[in-house]
Formats: C-alpha cells, sequence, structure tokens
C-alpha cells in the first residue's frame, strides 16, 4: 500500500509496480501549477508527486524532469554510467498518477490504457497508484508487442512483450542465421526470451527446437511468437533454469552480455550478476551434447572494453568447463549508440564484436 495525506485526511491505495519498485514513504499532491524545478527538488529529496491535474501536463512536466538530470560524461566510466541511469530512475519515479479500477486513468485527457495495463498487471485490479515512468514503459511495450519487430533472418515480426528483451539488434540473430549447422535433428535454445533464435533454427530446418526460459513473461512470449509464425510444431517452450533433460547435437546461448547486477526486470536480458548464466550455460554444456555437437555461445565483448570481464578470464572459463573452441564467428555493432560521441560509454561500443563461439568438449572433459 502507499499512503499519503489530502486536505488532511489520511489516503491510502494499492501500490502498483510491475517492476517491483517499493512505495515512496513521503507524497505531496501536485498538479497543473507545479513547476518543473519544485518537482525534480522534491523528488531528488525522496518526495513522491501524486499526480491530480492534466495527464499529458504530468507527461510534459517529467520530460522537463528528465531535462535536469545529469547523465555521466563521455568517457567517465561504465558504474558512474550505472549510478547516474539509477538516479535517474528513482528521481523520475517519484512522479505518480492514480488508478480507477479497470485500469481507468481518472485524469483530463487521458488515454484509455486499460488494454496495456491488463497485459502487464492482470485483467483484474482495484484502484491504485503507481509511477508515470512505469506507465508510459507499459504504453510503449504495448505498441511494440501489437506492431512487432521485424527480423530479417525469419522474413516476419516477432512482438516482444513487457519485461523481455526486443530483438532489435539484428546482429547476433544473422550470426545464428549463417553459421553451419552441425545438424538439424534437434537443438536447445538457452534463456530463449522472445523466441527469436528458436524460429531461426526451425525456419533454417533444425525438426524439432526446445527453447527454455526461467521467467513466465518470457515463456508465455515465446509461446506467443512460436504460435504466430507457424512454427509450434516444431519449437517446444519449456519454463526451466538453463537446459532441459537430455543431449543434442546442438545447444545454443545468448545470455545476458554484462556481468552486473540490472535495476529493473528488462535489465535481465543485459546484466547477468556475476556472469550466473554465462557460467551455468559453460558448465553444463558438456553434460548436454551429443557426441560431435556444438555448443553456439553468442556473447558480445563489450564486457571486455568496459573493464568488466577480459578475454583470458572467458577462455578461462571455456577451459574450466572443459571445452574448446572449434571456431568463432564474429560482426561489429550495427546499432546507433556505437556511432553517437556523446554516448558515455562511445568508446567501448565503437570497439564492441560480437561473436559466436562454436564450443566442443575438450578430449578430458567427462561425457
Amino acid at each position: 500500500m502507499i499512503r499519503w495525506t489530502d486536505a488532511g485526511r489520511e489516503r491510502s491505495a494499492v501500490w502498483r509496480s510491475a517492476l517491483g519498485v517499493p512505495p515512496p514513504q513521503r507524497v505531496v499532491i501536485a498538479d497543473d501549477r507545479m513547476k518543473a524545478a519544485t518537482a525534480y527538488r522534491l523528488a531528488c529529496e525522496g518526495t513522491a508527486l501524486l499526480w491530480r491535474g492534466d495527464f499529458q501536463n504530468a507527461r510534459q512536466l517529467l520530460s522537463a524532469m528528465g531535462r535536469r538530470c545529469k547523465p555521466a560524461a563521455p568517457g567517465a566510466g561504465f558504474h558512474r554510467h550505472r549510478q547516474a541511469q539509477s538516479q535517474r530512475a528513482r528521481t523520475l519515479g517519484m512522479l505518480l498518477i492514480p488508478y480507477d479500477a479497470g485500469h481507468v486513468v481518472p485524469l483530463p485527457r487521458a488515454p484509455d490504457v486499460r488494454e496495456a495495463c491488463a497485459e502487464v498487471y492482470g485483467p483484474q485490479a482495484p484502484p491504485g497508484v503507481g509511477q508515470l515512468r512505469e506507465l508510459l514503459g507499459l504504453i510503449g511495450a504495448h505498441e511494440w508487442r501489437k506492431k512487432g519487430v521485424y527480423v530479417p533472418a525469419l522474413g516476419a515480426r516477432v512482438h516482444p512483450h513487457h519485461g523481455v528483451f526486443s530483438p532489435i539488434r539484428g546482429e547476433y540473430i544473422d550470426l545464428v542465421a549463417e553459421a553451419p549447422l552441425p545438424a538439424d535433428r534437434l537443438a536447445f535454445d538457452i534463456g530463449t526470451g522472445t523466441g527469436v533464435l528458436a524460429a531461426v533454427l526451425a525456419r533454417r530446418g533444425v525438426r524439432h527446437v526446445v527453447a527454455t526460459d526461467l521467467e513466465q513473461r518470457a515463456v508465455a512470449c515465446a509461446e506467443d511468437n512460436v504460435m504466430r509464425l507457424g512454427l509450434d510444431g516444431r519449437v517446444e517452450i519449456v519454463r526451466a533454469d538453463l537446459f532441459p533433460p537430455g543431449r543434442a547435437p546442438l545447444v545454443v546461448c545468448n545470455p545476458p552480455w554484462l556481468p552486473a547486477t540490472p535495476i529493473s526486470p528488462l535489465d535481465q536480458a543485459v546484466y547477468d550478476p556475476g556472469g550466473r548464466m554465462l557460467r551455468g550455460f559453460l558448465d553444463g554444456l558438456a553434460e548436454h551434447l551429443e557426441p560431435e555437437g556444438e555448443g553456439w555461445l553468442i556473447l558480445s565483448d563489450l564486457a571486455e572494453h568496459l573493464g568488466l570481464r577480459s578475454r583470458d578470464e572467458l577462455l578461462g572459463s571455456f577451459e574450466h568447463a572443459g571445452l574448446r573452441v572449434a571456431g568463432r564467428r564474429d560482426v561489429a555493432p550495427r546499432h546507433n549508440r556505437a556511432r553517437d560521441a556523446a554516448d558515455p560509454l562511445h568508446a567501448a561500443r565503437a570497439a564492441e564484436v560480437t561473436s559466436l563461439w562454436r564450443l566442443t568438449p575438450s578430449a578430458r572433459s567427462p561425457r
């Protein structure tokens, strides 16, 4: 619950947060008369603003507050960049809006957000209060889900759900679409997300793909995409922590690329605390590969350029897991941030290379 005082009376409501953010402890009422400078100061001090004015004015106020948030300077380094991102998220998360029952926002000029909210919060919901920033994210995710992301390797669109990483970086998909298949009978796709790599493998002719993910939202998203693509007879989605039972001649994994702590569910597709998923995949790969099989690890070297992991550490992880490198395919990034000199991490992004590592058990690896 979130609690506040309005006209001398104590109020409370259900707190909504798909991201698991705790409710603020200090709340004041705000409306169209509030200036951006005042709103920003209060938010930085940890005071939340429960909006009672025009919805579109609230959006403008949020943008004005965002312009006051200081980004990390170019070249400041990864950790300062993350600190600036985290501070920005906390500050902008202090602008709150009310909900009536049924996902209705009772503010002038508020859009109809019922469908977008139902996809994340569920079809039934009591009155509540939540972050405007999160609601705008839900609206954007809803539009992405409806429109989808065109994937050239599939010749079709993939529809990401809220909280599931969108396959907008096509270079890693192209690596999987172009690498020679060791077999076409069976493949495992570990950490499938939207299911895009499983779908690519099936479209390439793999007769049965078992795709796993630990997150229920990703399982639902992958099932939806597999159905849309007409591949539900060839791609099986399983909720599992890493591997399904058995062995396969091909095991593919595109883990989070950076060994750091996520600050939201969406971050989990990018940040892997302590490299847990990467280590789990490598340590379990040999026992889930058939003889002469291959494990495909799709991994960016951005962590190396940011000083979060060295190439020697990565190669040492292969050796520790009883794996050898049978080959590697590289591709440079094509996204705009690699060319944005104002990005605090520009130097690392400009040097980034994404690789598909072809891994096989070494001679001494137990089978």
